[in-house]
């Protein structure tokens, strides 16, 4: 029988579901905040995004990587 928050053994590593979902769920919010805020500006942003080169856009990928896993780590350190 499984529990909210049971954790599930996946190659001697701990996977917490709950954890899992919690930043899923935030994650989708956060993506969405955008949308929601500037839905009549969304459309030239993007179309701005798509007129980028590739290199360009794998900057901005690459840098939103590094801020996400130095905002996790500074979250796990405190």
């Amino acid at each position: 029988m499984d529990f909210p928050g049971q954790k599930i053994y996946i190659f001697s590593m701990q996977f917490d579901l709950t954890l899992f979902l919690s930043a899923l769920g935030l994650a989708f919010i956060l993506e969405s905040i955008p949308y929601f805020l500037f839905a009549e500006r969304m459309p030239g942003i993007l179309s701005t995004l798509a007129q980028q080169s590739p290199s360009n856009l794998r900057r901005l990928g690459f840098t939103g990587l590094l801020l996400g896993v130095l905002v996790i780590y500074l979250g796990q350190s405190f």
